[in-house]
């Protein structure tokens, strides 16, 4: 039975000539799941989406000229594929839409190409100079715009949208900070709105009326920057000359990366207020975006009348079925996005490709669907010794194929290190799927045993058909660091020393050290967990690492530079490329990695957080004595969420 308490969300809704038959959209990301245009994974994806009840998804940034090019193009080969698309779309009523775009100076073009720009201004994202467009250029452009927009119309999609947002080559016309031009393109706001207007004019023309064409806009946060305001001037524009069907609105650009794709630090809804004036410029249907998890808080925006379409791209990247979920009245079974931006946003700075780091099908839909998994045709006994997110979705799995998983978990609780993470400072959400792993294990049966430890003897006893060792990882004690890892600082034996897990769990409410230095050898989460914890107390915090750069392994994720922010507003310093050389009483001596000189840092409190010693004793005693061994997660290697649960599914998945 369907949620009662959810009912705007149900309603159709018209954009232009286009009826959605619900008010649940996924605005436009990119993925690169394909670097061959519309190939059987980006449709795997797109209808995994559409089969569970979305009802508009804008496909990812798509290139109109060959002077910057992000995914895949509007060519010849592209419209083939969208005829593939829809004709696997149509039957379950989610109506598409193509972003066209062009990144400006931000993004290079075919064979590292120069971008053509509005000006000669730096990218604040890649620090391009690209090449300023010429009057005869710009109208090559918008010509690209309006081809574009005609190819995707004989191809069957729905829709397009122009991307004037997020600091791409139509926002760098509008911005004062990126278009200094003296000519009829620059200067005043309707001057700066041409090229807009122009290619509006130019893709109405070509595709008619019967075609729906949006716009996205975003407001920056950068000082001097266009305001939420002036961009509902032109929309308004836009509108009045009948060359919009709908708004999307998002926030942010290149000068502050996080406003696109916040962090879980960011509640719901949080760019409802900055774009409010935006949003309140027209009276076309307007689409909104911002961190939503659920159909409940799409529900409040639709009741608040701040729009009329929201988008959920990262809580369906999470989850697929989510709209199936909920309709049926099963929202608790939604796998929930935890906002940390690893896979999504981060696997696509540092991988080159979008993944998610609590769904492993995400982008692999075409061989890994979770309806793909089918029953073994002979289950057998599947023990998973560690409770941490790996032996948690292995057990998951095990039990999704019909076999009997037994979960063993040495501690109390399951959740391994989310347990402690969960317990910092903006970070509370980590967790979330955890407690979604506990109701999916128990709704399916699976055997769990906590407080239990498992010798190599104990689990022969067991007699099981499969092991699956994910014991996690130990933390070191001895200050190892990979810059000279036979160079030991002495006194990390000291009482004041600690580890970031044991910082989290144990200390007490009223551990406030005055000064504290935390050793970040890792670069990723843990330590800048353990600096806000204590930074929050008031503590004055040196933050020591020998990476060239702040936590460098969240580049992409943006919890590194949100967490700068609120750690700088307090008692904080950075310094990289250092090395802790010893513990003493009372402080700390540091040096740079290529320098002799040394610095004592005033430290009442350490926190070590280096690298960890996989637990696989059991592994390296049982591997040669049962028929199937396996080991994941940070047993196997210490590295990430995203890791673990992979590892933990692929395990049990193929069985």
């Amino acid at each position: 039975m369907a949620d009662m308490a959810l009912s705007l969300i149900w309603q159709p809704i018209r954009i232009g000539p286009l009826e959605l038959p619900n008010r649940i959209a996924r605005a436009a990301n990119t993925t690169t799941i394909s670097q061959a245009g519309i190939d059987e994974q980006f449709i795997a994806y797109h209808r995994a989406r559409a089969r569970a009840g979305v009802g508009l998804s804008i496909l990812e940034a798509a290139s109109v000229h060959p002077t910057s090019i992000l995914s895949y193009a509007i060519d010849d080969a592209a419209c083939a594929g969208f005829e593939r698309l829809m004709k696997e779309i149509r039957p379950y009523g989610m109506r598409v839409i193509q972003q066209l775009w062009h990144g400006g100076h931000h993004i290079p073009g075919l064979g590292g190409r120069l971008p053509w720009t509005a000006s000669d201004v730096p990218s604040p994202f890649s620090g391009m100079v690209g090449h300023t467009a010429s009057v005869r250029e710009i109208e090559e452009l918008v010509e690209s715009f309006a081809s574009a927009a005609r190819r995707c119309r004989d191809a069957g999609i729905d829709g397009v949208e122009i991307h004037a947002g997020h600091g791409y080559l139509v926002q760098q016309f509008l911005s004062p900070l990126t278009n200094t031009r003296t000519d009829g393109y620059g200067g005043s706001l309707e001057n700066r709105m041409r090229f807009a207007v122009e290619i509006l004019r130019a893709v109405r023309r070509e595709v008619g009326q019967n075609f729906a064409v949006g716009i996205r806009m975003s407001a920056s946060t950068a000082r001097g920057n266009i305001s939420a305001a002036e961009l509902g001037q032109v929309a308004r524009v836009l509108e009045a000359e009948g060359l919009i069907d709908f708004l999307d609105a998002s926030y942010g650009d290149y000068f502050e990366m996080d406003r696109m794709s916040a962090t879980m630090a960011e509640p719901a809804g949080y760019e409802l207020v900055p774009d409010q004036a935006l949003l309140e410029s027209v009276s076309v249907p307007r689409m909104v975006t911002g961190r939503f998890r659920t159909l409940e808080e799409a529900e409040q925006v639709l009741r608040s009348r701040s729009a009329e379409i929201v988008s959920l791209v990262r809580a369906h990247i999470a989850d697929p079925e989510l709209v199936r979920k909920t309709r049926e009245g099963r929202a608790e079974a939604v796998r929930p996005c935890i906002a940390c931006n690893q896979g999504c946003v981060g696997g696509l700075l540092q991988v080159a490709r979008m993944g998610c780091a609590v769904n492993p099908s995400a982008g692999a839909e075409a061989i890994l669907d979770e309806s793909l998994i089918e029953r073994a045709a002979r289950p057998k006994k599947v023990l998973i010794v560690g409770g941490g997110p790996a032996g948690m979705e292995a057990a998951r799995i095990a039990a999704l194929r019909g076999h009997h998983a037994v979960l063993v978990e040495a501690g109390a609780h399951l959740g391994g290190a989310l347990r402690a993470a969960r317990l910092a400072p903006r970070l509370h959400t980590i967790a979330d799927i955890v407690d979604w792993h506990e109701r999916e294990i128990s709704r399916l049966g699976v055997e769990v045993r906590t407080s239990t430890f498992l010798e190599p003897e104990e689990v022969l006893a067991e007699s099981p058909d499969v092991l699956i060792v994910a014991t996690g990882a130990a933390d070191r004690d001895d200050g190892m660091q990979v810059a000279s890892p036979a160079e030991l600082p002495p006194g990390c034996g000291l009482p004041h020393v600690t580890n970031a897990h044991d910082l989290l769990i144990e200390s007490a409410r009223d551990f406030a050290p005055a000064h504290a230095l935390v050793l970040d050898d890792v670069g990723h989460y843990e330590a800048v967990a353990a600096a806000e914890f204590l930074a929050e107390r008031g503590t004055a915090v040196t933050y020591v690492t020998g990476h060239p750069a702040f936590a460098p392994r969240l580049n992409g994720t943006f919890r590194n530079e949100v967490a700068l922010k609120r750690l700088y507003a307090g008692r904080f310093r950075l310094l990289v490329g250092h090395f802790l050389a010893a513990v003493e009483t009372r402080h700390c001596v540091v040096r740079p990695l290529r320098a002799v000189r040394e610095e004592i840092i005033p430290a009442d409190a350490v926190v070590l957080v280096t690298h960890k010693t996989p637990r696989r004793t059991l592994y390296d005693a049982l591997r040669d004595q049962l028929a199937e061994v396996r080991l994941v997660g940070d047993a196997s290697s210490p590295r990430t969420l995203q890791d673990a649960i992979r590892e933990g599914h692929l395990a049990a998945r193929f069985i």
